[in-house]
């Protein structure tokens, strides 16, 4: 059998942002895969650009991406206490195509930020955006990476053992709910 696609996304658009290097690491922890790191850097939802133009194309590409995917990781930021507007974005664009992509979707939902309770109110909206779309959202463990700065090491790795056991704690059920979901 093939190896699982794996989708990662990432709520910050910052090249160095710690929650892509959350993703990124959440995606070796998974296992052999194929990765695919989806783009969140789509224009602004806009019913009158929809109802002119259509879906844009890099917004189709995503949900494809969701659709083709056994699994999806979501790390987003805390914002002033909630998720990033990008990612918040990206969830209505998607909403908008055919075919319901996260339905019954294995996701794993994940944060990083500066503040010391690493995101928690975030992920915790970040879980209520996702109900519409009936994906199967890990329960947990959560990873609430704190001091998200300071937590990486020069390759991107986490440097703590409590993170990263958390974090593949979390990697091992969700690649088994795409194991089960194929």
């Amino acid at each position: 059998m093939a190896d699982p696609v794996l989708l990662i996304l990432s709520g910050s658009l910052r090249k160095e942002a710690t929650n892509r290097k959350l993703a990124r690491e959440a995606a070796r922890l998974f296992g052999p895969a194929e990765v695919v790191e989806g783009d969140l850097n789509l224009p602004l939802y806009d019913g009158d650009v929809e109802a002119a133009s259509g879906v844009p194309a890099e917004v189709q590409m995503l949900a494809d991406q969701i659709a083709r995917a056994d699994a999806v990781v979501i790390s987003t930021p805390e914002y002033n206490k909630g998720p990033s507007g990008v990612l918040k974005n990206a969830l209505d664009w998607v909403s908008r195509t055919e075919g319901a992509p996260w339905q019954d979707k294995p996701v794993a939902v994940m944060s990083a930020a500066a503040g010391r309770a690493g995101g928690e109110r975030s992920q915790m909206i970040l879980r209520s955006f996702l109900v519409p779309f009936r994906p199967q959202v890990l329960p947990g463990p959560e990873v609430h990476l704190a001091g998200s700065s300071k937590e990486f090491d020069d390759a991107g790795q986490l440097t703590s053992e409590i993170y990263t056991k958390t974090l593949t704690e979390l990697m091992t059920q969700l690649r088994a709910a795409a194991t089960t979901a194929r």
